[in-house]
């Protein structure tokens, strides 16, 4: 696939996202993308939330295991991610390549789920990056 072909397919998966969160109510803590979740009520979140660790975790993931698949890295707002989620990625893929050569592809997707989890769930420890605007 070319870059403008990664490109495209980012940038749709970036305002996919961006619609799923206008029309899910994410704007707070935990709220739920998928097409099915009813609205939040204002001022609380829903109890099906999803929260901005694991859409994080999500995002991650998705962009990992198709850069190790032989997709090549987009720019990061193509892919509808942070600087600070692209570095958590870039960390994550050369990771999973390392692991990849000692246990295969098995233990790399094993690898790819567990890194992204955890730096996702550091970085929004407090329920959202630092950093600044870009973070």
């Amino acid at each position: 696939m070319t870059k403008a072909g990664v490109r495209r397919k980012g940038a749709a998966l970036g305002l996919a996202l961006l619609a799923a969160c206008s029309a899910g109510g994410c704007g707070g803590p935990g709220a739920d993308l998928s097409p099915t979740a009813a609205p939040a009520s204002r001022g609380s979140p829903s109890p099906t939330a999803t929260s901005p660790a694991r859409l994080c975790t999500r995002i991650i993931t998705y962009w990992s295991h198709r850069a190790l698949s032989g997709d090549t890295y987009g720019d990061y707002q193509s892919m509808g991610l942070s600087d600070g989620q692209y570095e958590i990625l870039r960390t994550v893929v050369d990771a999973a390549r390392a692991e990849r050569e000692r246990t295969g592809d098995e233990g790399a997707g094993r690898l790819i789920d567990r890194r992204a989890r955890t730096a996702c769930e550091k970085r929004y420890r407090n329920g959202g990056p630092t950093g600044g605007p870009w973070g």
